[in-house]
């Protein structure tokens, strides 16, 4: 499901209360591959309930240029609510997901292995709050990039 930020910080309020382990991760998700598939089922395993912080186009193109990304954020979002592991999408602006991350203070944050976790932003919010921050180990080498440079190899 698509929420507002003013819907999740709602639902989040009311998953407190019910006691829902809230699992916290954040992406442009552009071109969705097995990795970010593999992704998602590990983060949602650490909890009962995944909430996705999806990167508007906005802040795409400010952090990978004007060439990205390929599909718009409502493609994205439609795409990522409609996984499995997923349970809520919604979508931040800013160039970092800090704000939401102190918005929502998930009980546990979760980015890929190729962070390292005092580099993760929103850990110090997180942690100050009882809450884990946890790192996924990618299973294969596949990226969005790397797909995009397959693509464009091949058709030269």
């Amino acid at each position: 499901m698509i929420l507002t930020r003013e819907e999740i910080k709602k639902l989040r309020a009311q998953l407190k209360v019910q006691k829902k382990k809230v699992v916290f991760t954040n992406g442009c998700f552009d071109i969705i591959h097995s990795g970010h598939v593999d992704y998602l089922i590990k983060a949602r395993q650490l909890g009962d309930v995944l909430i996705v912080g999806l990167n508007t186009d906005d802040s795409v193109r400010r952090i990978k240029g004007d060439k990205r990304p390929i599909l718009n954020q409502e493609e994205r979002a439609f795409i990522v609510s409609n996984l499995k592991p997923v349970d809520y999408v919604t979508f931040f602006n800013e160039d970092t997901p800090a704000e939401i991350i102190a918005d929502l203070v998930p009980d546990i944050l979760v980015k890929g292995a190729d962070w390292s976790i005092d580099k993760i932003v929103g850990r110090d919010v997180v942690e100050a709050n009882g809450g884990e921050v946890k790192t996924i180990e990618f299973v294969n080498d596949q990226s969005t990039s790397k797909i995009i440079q397959t693509i464009l190899s091949r058709y030269k």
